[in-house]
């Protein structure tokens, strides 16, 4: 689903998607309240979201659309690259982040991505998302998180590794256990903490004071 207050702007993405035969465009939306309307009944895998649209803008569409039983992977595209909202959009839920100007190979591979269950930021946004928590601009969860007491001690371990940015294999490595037990606690600490993908799971190591910059 594509949602953009600009029409030409969403006719022009949903030509890139529609020119997949893998991909179909089941709707199109130009505002936040729409596109919450307009999912409940298309049901997409993803969502294609501006961030700047009048009346309910994308971060909250994406809160809401996120908090369902059976979520869409929310895909972020803006002309906008300021910090606020590449950290609001992933708070919100957001899958993926990626700017207007990539090309559409990049969309493509995008949506292939979060829709496969990953997580998809481009490179520029990676680079101020690591800057962020190098600077301490994400503010740490409060002393004692419910959160940190529903991991087991393994899972903490996975989740700290994963957090440094190591693969399955890499943090099976370090930690002297299988790659499929990894991806095993992986799958467990995610519900666990309440997100959906690594992304997220980093974010909120970072929170949870588990991770610092080094």
């Amino acid at each position: 689903m594509v949602v953009d207050d600009q029409v030409m702007v969403r006719a022009g993405l949903a030509a890139i998607v529609g020119s997949q035969d893998d991909l179909e465009v089941v709707g199109e939306a130009g505002d936040g309240a729409a596109a919450l309307a307009l999912a409940a009944v298309a049901e997409p895998d993803v969502v294609l979201m501006d961030i700047r649209m009048p009346g309910m803008d994308g971060l909250t569409a994406t809160a809401h659309l996120t908090a369902g039983e059976r979520p869409p992977r929310v895909l972020v595209l803006t002309t906008f690259h300021q910090d606020a909202y590449v950290f609001q959009a992933l708070r919100a839920g957001a899958s993926g982040f990626l700017l207007k100007d990539a090309e559409p190979a990049e969309l493509i591979a995008a949506i292939r991505v979060v829709a496969g269950g990953d997580a998809m930021l481009s490179p520029a946004v990676t680079k101020r998302l690591i800057d962020a928590f190098a600077t301490g601009a994400f503010t740490s969860a409060p002393e004692g998180d419910p959160r940190l007491g529903t991991l087991t001690p393994r899972e903490r371990d996975v989740l700290v590794s994963l957090a440094q940015g190591l693969s399955n294999a890499e943090i099976g490595a370090a930690l002297g256990i299988a790659t499929g037990t990894v991806k095993a606690h992986v799958n467990a600490l995610l519900p666990k903490l309440g997100v959906r993908d690594r992304v997220q799971a980093t974010i909120v190591a970072y929170d949870l004071g588990l991770v610092r910059p080094r």
